[in-house]
């Protein structure tokens, strides 16, 4: 199973992930109480500034204390390493 870190140990499989957002329009936050309120809601931040928004298949929303970017760049790593592996 791929897992790829979207901060302070957490992990969630790239897979299952539909979208990547920045957490600061308006109607992210108010997907965001919705998920809390529907108990759907992961904060992965430990008490820091949400940095991005990970909305899986599942319906579960992750939030993350890395930025979008440098959760994109940690994904697209993990496929360039597991292409290499696999002779491609």
């Amino acid at each position: 199973m791929e897992l790829v870190d979207v901060g302070f140990g957490s992990m969630i499989s790239p897979r299952r992930l539909v979208a990547l957002i920045g957490p600061d329009s308006a109607p992210v936050k108010r997907m965001i109480q919705e998920a809390r309120e529907a108990g759907n809601l992961v904060d992965a931040t430990y008490g820091r500034r949400t940095r991005s928004v990970l909305i899986m298949d599942s319906g579960h929303i992750i939030l993350s204390a890395i930025e979008s970017e440098a959760v994109s760049e940690r994904m697209n790593k993990r496929e360039r390493h597991s292409g290499e592996e696999d002779g491609l």
